[in-house]
């Protein structure tokens, strides 16, 4: 399960991702929002809560850029979340860093783009190795 959520100005890339995705046998919790103007960070609390409990493997998070998300989500413990917006981003955030969440921007992207990127997102696996050392520095500094 992966939870994805948006702002108002990512429900148009939000729906295209559960759309094309879907049909590749992803499933989604959609956290919101569906269309009403909304707070990027009540978002990225919903869709990161449902990672940091273990509902959902992975959470996308879509605003206009991706940058409000992005500083929203890693606000969270547990959270390491990436902002993509290329295939070799969505891709080496997951083998190196073990990123749970991807955001992305709606006004920066288009939506087939993204679908791309979250199914590259969805589909690498952490590399581990010399990289785990270092993801758990990060989780050190969370607990500073």
């Amino acid at each position: 399960m992966i939870a994805i959520g948006c702002d108002h100005a990512g429900c148009e890339m939000k729906q295209a991702i559960i759309a094309e995705l879907s049909e590749k046998g992803f499933e989604f919790r959609d956290m919101g929002c569906n269309g009403e103007r909304c707070d990027y960070p009540d978002i990225a609390e919903a869709v990161c809560g449902e990672v940091v409990s273990g509902s959902c493997e992975k959470g996308i998070l879509i605003c206009g850029t991706g940058i409000g998300m992005s500083i929203a989500a890693n606000k969270i413990k547990g959270i390491r979340a990436a902002l993509c917006s290329d295939s070799f981003s969505a891709k080496f955030t997951r083998l190196h860093n073990d990123s749970n969440v991807m955001c992305m921007g709606a006004r920066v992207l288009g939506c087939g783009l993204a679908a791309e990127l979250a199914e590259i997102f969805l589909t690498t696996g952490f590399e581990g190795g010399r990289h785990e050392q270092r993801v758990n520095k990060i989780t050190e500094l969370e607990n500073k």
